[in-house]
């Protein structure tokens, strides 16, 4: 099975280094030296990692045979593709493969079917399922222990706990003026003068 671990971004200097965005939470296993990546066009690949460093907080990698800035400069945005074994597993009992969560139904902690998962988003600030839904239409949701409350990889499903307004429109608004009026947002404040 084949995984997307990261994405090429710029070159680094002028000695063949790239930012890579990373897209795997085994960043150490899967861009480590001497790991071969297929890519995304197959035309630039397939790519083993010479070496690798972390600067300013973003991940550099040097590739076997990329020397200079404009041979880095032509692998910018191609995807770094790792073949994986589909039964293996990630370390920790609560971290999954994009590959698990693809087509699990969803439904909520009472059992109202929300749809089935058809990709990840992974975004710097967390990870979104992108669900459709029955009718159609597509609801993101984050990928966070307070909403996705259960995966059971089991029985094909993923749990959430949605707060009001992310799955349907009946979000609840309360602002100052209906408090003041007890919720009734036609009657006028009265005044207390």
């Amino acid at each position: 099975m084949q995984l997307v671990v990261g994405r090429i971004g710029r070159a680094h200097g002028i000695k063949g280094e790239l930012t890579v965005e990373v897209r795997t939470d085994e960043p150490e296993l899967r861009l480590a030296p001497g790991a071969v990546l297929t890519t995304d066009p197959a035309s630039t690949g397939p790519l083993t990692i010479e070496s690798g460093r972390v600067h300013s907080g973003r991940l550099l990698l040097r590739f076997v045979g990329v020397r200079d800035r404009n041979a880095a400069e032509a692998l910018r945005n191609t995807l770094l593709i790792a073949e994986i074994d589909p039964e293996q597993l990630p370390d920790a009992p609560d971290e999954f493969y994009d590959h698990q969560l693809i087509d699990l139904d969803v439904v909520t902690v009472d059992g109202a079917e929300v749809g089935r998962i058809t990709e990840i988003s992974h975004l710097p600030s967390q990870d979104l399922f992108i669900i459709e839904r029955p009718d159609g239409s597509e609801v993101l949701v984050p990928f966070v222990e307070e909403i996705v409350t259960e995966i059971d990889l089991d029985e094909q499903r993923a749990v959430i706990d949605p707060p009001p307004g992310l799955i349907d429109d009946r979000a609840e608004i309360a602002s100052a003026r209906e408090a003041e009026n007890d919720g009734d947002p036609g009657r006028p404040a009265e005044d207390a003068g």
